[in-house]
C-alpha cells in the first residue's frame, strides 16, 4: 500500500547555507544567486568578518525541494573567493557541501546526526590504488573532508570581536 502524500512534503528538506568569507564586492551577486533558487523573498543578513579583512559573512536557512543544496554549492564555486558551506538534511540523512578558494569544493553525504558517511565502495577504492599506510590515510581524510574542516573550524567560531562582546557580559 503507498503511502498518502502531497509531492511538496516527500520532497521537501531542511537546509542551511553558511557564508564564512565573501569580499564585499561580490555581495550582491551571491544575493541575486541565492535569491534566483530560493526565491525573491530570502534574504542575506550581511556582517562584517573580522577574520579576514574586506570581507562579510552570513547564515541563511530555508526549507525547499530536495537538491537545492547542490544548486547552490555549484552557483557560489563560481566565484574563487569565497568560503562556505551548505548542508541539506532529509529525514533519511543529507549532503555537505564545503568551499575554500584554496582546497575548492568538497561533497559528502552526511548521516542524521550530520557526520560523514563512508560508503563501502570507496574504502575499497582507496585500498585497490594504495598499497602503503600513508596513502590509505591520506586517502580516507580526503573521503571525509579533513582538510575542509581544518580550514572551516577558524570561521566557525566566534571572531575576536564577537569573543571580547561575550567576555564583556
Amino acid at each position: 500500500m503507498q503511502r498518502l502524500t502531497s509531492p511538496s512534503q516527500a520532497l521537501a528538506v531542511r537546509g542551511q547555507l553558511t557564508i564564512h568569507s565573501a569580499p564585499s564586492a561580490l555581495r550582491q551577486h551571491i544575493d541575486w544567486a541565492i535569491q534566483e533558487l530560493l526565491g525573491s523573498t530570502v534574504q542575506c543578513h550581511w556582517s562584517l568578518q573580522g577574520l579576514k579583512a574586506g570581507t562579510y559573512k552570513c547564515t541563511l536557512s530555508w526549507r525547499d525541494r530536495q537538491g537545492v543544496a547542490a544548486q547552490l554549492a555549484s552557483s557560489l564555486r563560481s566565484w574563487h573567493y569565497i568560503t562556505f558551506e551548505v548542508q541539506e538534511d532529509t529525514n533519511a540523512g543529507g549532503e555537505l557541501f564545503r568551499c575554500t578558494p584554496e582546497l575548492g569544493i568538497h561533497r559528502a553525504v552526511t548521516d542524521l546526526s550530520g557526520a560523514v558517511v563512508v560508503t563501502e565502495d570507496q574504502i575499497e577504492n582507496i585500498l585497490r590504488n594504495n598499497h602503503d599506510e600513508e596513502s590509505i590515510r591520506t586517502g580516507l581524510a580526503s573521503i571525509m573532508g579533513v582538510s575542509w574542516e581544518y580550514e572551516l573550524e577558524l570561521y566557525r567560531g566566534g571572531s575576536h570581536l564577537e569573543i571580547s562582546t561575550l567576555r564583556a557580559i
